[in-house]
């Protein structure tokens, strides 16, 4: 398998490139098991943040950054759920159509969290930003509830992604060919 080595704020790492089509490929970024690149982007992501009140992220590969980057600063998080579940008091809505996910996806979010948000300031972290959709979805949750978006974060941005100004991320991340080759 080909892999693409990517440095993510002097931490390395080898991706495997993966298809997507028979057009594009991806590297494939797991954050879920590496415990070294979670701790370490969660602390260089937090030394770009500006204040929040409260994290945001969305389920699911997000979720141990968003923890980490909680309990490295003490700031509280939440999570946009893929489904309602029993507890929650209600629901704000949004769907959203991810670049690495057959279909349209919901997120979720308790109305109970979403009114501990009113008014606050609010930092949204995902794993990888791509096509921005499930960024523009977190937003619109946070947006619906009240919360006041003050930073979007990611540790990598990917493709076109990569050159956006309202991002804070810590390395791009290109798409490549069928071949391997990294499209320019």
């Amino acid at each position: 398998m080909q892999t693409y080595n990517i440095d993510i704020a002097g931490l390395k790492r080898d991706l495997p490139i993966c298809p997507l089509n028979e057009n594009l490929s991806i590297g494939a970024f797991v954050i879920f098991g590496d415990v070294e690149l979670t701790v370490h982007a969660a602390k260089k992501l937090l030394e770009k943040m500006p204040p929040v009140d409260y994290l945001i992220a969305p389920e699911a590969k997000a979720i141990p950054l968003v923890y980490e980057m909680s309990r490295q600063s003490g700031i509280p998080y939440i999570i946009a759920r893929k489904k309602a579940k029993a507890y929650m008091t209600g629901v704000l809505e949004v769907t959203v159509q991810s670049i690495t996910t057959a279909g349209a996806q919901t997120l979720i979010l308790d109305t109970a969290e979403g009114e501990a948000m009113k008014g606050k300031h609010i930092g949204i972290v995902d794993d990888v930003i791509s096509t921005g959709e499930s960024l523009r979805a977190v937003e619109a949750l946070v947006n619906e509830a009240g919360g006041l978006v003050e930073a979007r974060m990611a540790v990598l941005a990917e493709g076109d992604a990569a050159a956006r100004k309202d991002i804070i991320v810590l390395a791009p991340l290109p798409l490549f060919r069928p071949d391997g080759t990294p499209l320019l």
